[in-house]
């Protein structure tokens, strides 16, 4: 990748661009006649639409939309223009090309999370103040995942565009079918990971554990679960957190629980 005026493919760009609204817009679209997306959906829109009639939360959202369009115009006008390519690589590569951009994002993401947004035990991060108009949502709905300050619009989709970049330059441009995948995918998985779900059969376990393990973070600002493509960064450097905490923040199960479990273990004992 270089960034002469003949690599400036902006029609690809705009492909992949136009391909991202059709393809959210029709998957969107055929979700509906899935009941169970179909009872999701219907769910947080409900109370998305609760939440919206406060003006205080509908001009947050309003500002988000219009700096969210600029920034991605940005993106696609200014960068992926340089990294992206219609030479079609072999399945296994394109697919190689998606993992590793998914998670080298998050791995960037995950560390802005935890250390920008958030901060340390003794120390708070220097956006956490930006970080706070989200945390502001206790119980998220898919609306919910814009309801933010708009630097961190710019800060998370200048990771994603960030990842790009990088990778671009040290793996060579990227198909135009790449670019659409992972876009879709980091903002797909980011909108539900504050879905309000409640189906915990199979296929759907998987869906059901992400959103909870997200909104168990949202529920107290010191919870942890900072990635968000998956858990993985969590697991490794210790910040997963299941409902008790974790690192200094861990708790103790509550006496509740503590005294449930041994009402059921008599009963069972009887």
């Amino acid at each position: 990748m270089s960034f002469l005026p003949e690599n400036y493919h902006l029609g690809l760009s705009l492909i992949a661009f136009a391909s991202i609204i059709v393809f959210q817009i029709v998957s969107r679209s055929l979700g509906k006649f899935i009941p169970v997306f179909g009872r999701a959906a219907k769910l947080n829109k409900e109370t998305y639409d609760k939440k919206m009639e406060r003006k205080i939360y509908s001009d947050n959202q309003k500002l988000n939309r219009k700096w969210g369009l600029v920034d991605t115009l940005v993106i696609f006008f200014l960068i992926i223009p340089f990294c992206v390519t219609a030479e079609m690589p072999p399945l296994w590569k394109m697919a190689l090309d998606v993992f590793v951009i998914l998670m080298f994002y998050d791995f960037f993401y995950y560390l802005t999370h935890r250390f920008v947004f958030h901060g340390t035990a003794d120390r708070n991060g220097p956006l956490q103040w930006v970080h706070a108009v989200h945390h502001q949502q206790k119980n998220p709905c898919r609306g919910d995942s814009s309801y933010i300050h708009p630097l961190e619009v710019a800060i998370g989709l200048g990771l994603y565009a960030g990842s790009i970049l990088v990778l671009s330059l040290l793996m060579g441009e990227f198909h135009v079918a790449t670019i659409v995948i992972t876009w879709v995918a980091f903002s797909e998985i980011n909108n539900h990971n504050h879905d309000l779900w409640e189906e915990d059969r199979f296929p759907y376990k998987y869906l059901n554990y992400a959103s909870k393990m997200h909104h168990v973070h949202h529920a107290r600002f010191t919870g942890g679960n900072f990635a968000t493509i998956s858990l993985l960064y969590d697991w490794l450097f210790n910040t997963y957190d299941t409902g008790d905490g974790w690192g200094k923040n861990k708790r103790e199960p509550s006496a509740s629980k503590a005294t449930k479990a041994v009402e059921k273990t008599v009963e069972t004992a009887n």
